[in-house]
């Protein structure tokens, strides 16, 4: 049997019934891998995370790293398409508010989508439909999943056109996507979105290629909306400013897996995984004087098809030959709990990431 064979069979093999899960979305050791001619693409490769109603989950890292194709598999859009002549494999456990979604019948799980969740694509204007009007679109979403006129769907897009701060929503109603400006476009997203009041809303990039004051506008709208539909959101970007503004917790992805996760603050001011290290060392500070120049984390995010042995991160790593016998190099790390709700991959001890990180990472920040 080939290695791509023994990899297809491994990942559709039937999983062993596990409990019911206690979060109101479980995501367990998901897996999702495209078979291409040049090998396995392995973009998420065993994550697992919780998130209740009213919290927020940001996930971080770099273009690459899997975050995306971990949204639009909770969305259940990866089984909807083909990529060539080959499926997506995906395994693993996605729960949402007691429904495993990935062992649900598909057209239970389109039903769900837009009602139970919804997402916020990245780019707006590839995602809405340049044939029609922006009014039209979300009245199509609303009249889905309710029982209502054209009437009273439009009166329902006109209102959440105004809640996300849209001006003169009764006219703008009736434009086209590109007689919108960017965030306009995005706020019209956002309306979409909610039209509906799902429980989960996942945004994916949501300030990408807007000018800052504009993202501004649209963090704090999503977090005033979160208040009011009380929904769970996770927030799907490689800017940390932007997990910093909304999120209860981060997750860092790094070559299709989760390298840490925990609290906010935690990640932000304690944080355990070299990698956090550099992702927090090339990020500019507002907060206080700058007192040397940015550091970028060294090499280039490794190919998902040939990742590399042991620690994926061992490449860039400045410490990778601090841990003896060479084991960062050989053993994959597994995630460890290094405080309360707070767990990192790495294989330096916590005593040595702790004094690294106290005497020579933070005085640089």
């Amino acid at each position: 049997m080939t290695e791509l064979s023994k990899s297809e069979a491994a990942i559709n093999e039937p999983s062993v019934a596990s409990p019911a899960p206690s979060s109101f979305l479980e995501v367990r050791d998901l897996k999702v891998h495209f078979p291409t001619d040049d090998g396995l693409v392995k973009s998420v490769d065993g994550l697992s995370f919780q998130l209740e109603k009213g919290k927020t989950l940001g996930i971080v890292g770099e273009s690459g790293s899997g975050k995306s194709v971990t949204s639009l598999g909770i969305m259940g859009l990866h089984t909807a398409g083909q990529y060539g002549k080959r499926k997506a494999q995906i395994s693993g456990e996605i729960w949402l508010n007691g429904t495993e979604l990935l062992s649900a019948d598909p057209d239970h799980v389109r039903k769900m989508r837009g009602r139970e969740m919804a997402m916020i694509f990245q780019d707006p204007l590839s995602a809405l439909h340049p044939y029609y009007t922006i009014g039209a679109q979300i009245v199509e979403a609303y009249r889905i999943h309710h029982n209502v006129d054209k009437k009273t769907a439009r009166k329902r897009a006109i209102e959440m056109l105004e809640r996300v701060g849209i001006p003169q929503p009764d006219k703008r109603v009736d434009s086209y996507p590109h007689e919108f400006s960017g965030g306009m476009r995005q706020r019209a997203m956002i309306a979409m979105s909610l039209v509906n009041n799902p429980e989960l809303l996942i945004a994916d990039e949501p300030t990408t290629a807007l000018d800052v004051t504009v993202q501004a506008q649209i963090l704090d709208l999503i977090r005033d909306l979160q208040k009011e539909f009380g929904s769970a959101v996770i927030v799907i970007t490689h800017d940390l400013g932007v997990v910093a503004e909304l999120a209860d917790d981060i997750l860092v992805m790094y070559g299709g897996r989760c390298v840490e996760r925990g609290p906010a603050e935690k990640v932000f001011y304690e944080p355990r995984h070299p990698y956090t290290w550099g992702l927090l060392g090339s990020m500019p500070r507002l907060d206080r004087e700058q007192q040397e120049r940015l550091i970028p984390v060294k090499g280039s995010p490794p190919s998902l098809i040939n990742i590399p042995s042991g620690c994926a991160f061992n490449p860039r790593c400045p410490y990778a030959d601090v841990p003896k016998d060479n084991v960062t190099r050989t053993v994959r790390p597994e995630l460890t709990e290094v405080g309360g709700r707070h767990w990192a991959a790495c294989h330096m001890s916590q005593e040595e990431r702790e004094r690294i990180w106290t005497e020579e990472i933070a005085p640089k920040l």
